[in-house]
């Protein structure tokens, strides 16, 4: 059963090829390659995780390695189910590989979702040192990939993180010119459609593939459901697994806001702690991300209120309240670019407000700013906090103005310039 496993999941030992979508950190893939260390490839479940690892299949084929020395197994296929308690049986995987293809000299081996093999790590480390394998391993949880790596395969790993498409991927995906700024005015509607359609239903490749736009909302929920029933609960033996998935959905709704933990233990019946442990749950999954408020005390700034964000636009479309607000769409679009730039992300919050701060420049977002009032409202907050940062952006839909303290950005002027 394994061979034939095998040869369904390795089509390319067979000349077959086929093409993808090149993702912006194929060039850090390729970069990692020649180097002994394990790649991982993190992020949540659909973004592309194991089409970034076939990519790589199709680079290494091109520069001249044997296709039968590539070897791709996506381990959640349902006949290993039986022995995902036992990570000896990796092992068996690779000989059955070797009977098979009879590589000669280096290897290189992809595991896809590896985490649904219980101590996948110590059959990775003893291979690692004791064999000429490169490994390429993608896992949908950050703890596994963090934690366990970071104790068990020190200096032995690096680290890809990949989300769901980026707007600019998401361009290319739809072969729209922006490379120039000659090119984004000649496609100037082509990218304002594409921006509408990107705020609201976000980048999941296959979301974005499907017109028919209740059968996206189904797909969707069919992501949640799958990480919450397959990964979640299953790892962290949750028994009120309902609880959990209507956590979920109702946090959609609380997107952009500060996170009230006895708040939500109140509405759902369940103590503060579980809350909590839930809700780091959903970020280990990469389901959503939360930022702490900016303090120049360490300690200060791990113990302050968080503020919460989505991983993807796509679910403001499957929360319980029928419309989201325009404004949470676009903020919880910046904030997941800025997030994607910086590890330091910020808010700050005193008598006024500031949505971001990455330890170099204040960003506020604004829909729009035509009001008058609206418009003094958001940019007094930069005076306000100019002594932590005298450079500011603001972030509207498509408003653009010179000024000599702050930028006011459009969506496409934001993420071009």
């Amino acid at each position: 059963m394994i061979d034939k496993i095998l040869n369904e999941q390795n089509r390319h030992w067979f000349g077959e090829k086929k093409s993808y979508i090149i993702r912006e950190k194929f060039q850090t893939l390729v970069d990692f390659l020649p180097l002994k260390q394990i790649i991982t490839i993190t992020g949540i479940r659909r973004c592309g995780k194991s089409t970034l690892a076939k990519t790589a299949i199709n680079y290494l084929i091109d520069k001249g390695v044997n296709p039968l020395n590539i070897l791709f197994v996506n381990l959640e296929q349902p006949f290993f189910l039986e022995y995902r308690d036992d990570a000896t049986f990796l092992e068996k995987i690779y000989e059955e590989y070797l009977k098979l293809a009879n590589p000669n000299g280096k290897t290189y081996v992809v595991f896809d979702e590896i985490q649904f093999f219980q101590n996948w790590e110590v059959y990775i480390k003893s291979k690692y040192e004791s064999s000429n394998i490169k490994f390429i391993i993608t896992g949908s949880n950050s703890s596994m990939l963090s934690t366990e790596l970071a104790t068990l395969l020190t200096g032995r790993s690096l680290n890809i993180h990949l989300d769901t498409f980026s707007f600019k991927e998401f361009l290319s995906y739809k072969q729209i010119d922006y490379s120039s700024k000659l090119q984004r005015i000649n496609n100037k509607i082509q990218i304002a459609r594409a921006k509408d359609e990107y705020l609201k239903w976000g980048g999941f490749y296959e979301v974005f593939e499907i017109k028919d736009e209740f059968a996206k909302k189904s797909l969707l929920v069919s992501y949640i459901r799958n990480i919450i029933y397959r990964d979640i609960v299953p790892r962290y033996n949750i028994r009120n697994s309902q609880t959990i998935e209507k956590l979920f959905f109702y946090l959609i709704n609380n997107t952009t806001n500060p996170l009230n933990y006895t708040t939500l233990a109140n509405t759902f019946d369940i103590s503060d702690k579980t809350i909590k442990e839930y809700i780091s749950y959903f970020e280990e999954a990469f389901m959503i991300k939360r930022i702490d408020k900016y303090h120049t005390k360490p300690k200060e700034k791990i113990k302050s209120i968080k503020k919460l964000y989505m991983k993807d636009n796509g679910f403001f479309q499957i929360a319980t309240k029928k419309t989201p607000q325009l404004g949470a769409l676009l903020e919880n679009f910046v904030f997941n670019y800025l997030s994607s730039k910086s590890d330091e992300l910020t808010y700050l919050k005193d008598n006024y407000e500031v949505d971001f701060y990455d330890e170099k420049c204040l960003y506020q977002v604004c829909y729009n700013i035509e009001d008058k009032k609206t418009r003094q409202r958001e940019l007094r907050v930069f005076d306000y906090f100019s002594h932590i940062s005298s450079n500011a952006k603001l972030i509207t839909y498509d408003t653009n103005e010179e000024n000599e303290k702050i930028k006011i950005l459009s969506f496409e002027n934001f993420i071009f310039e």
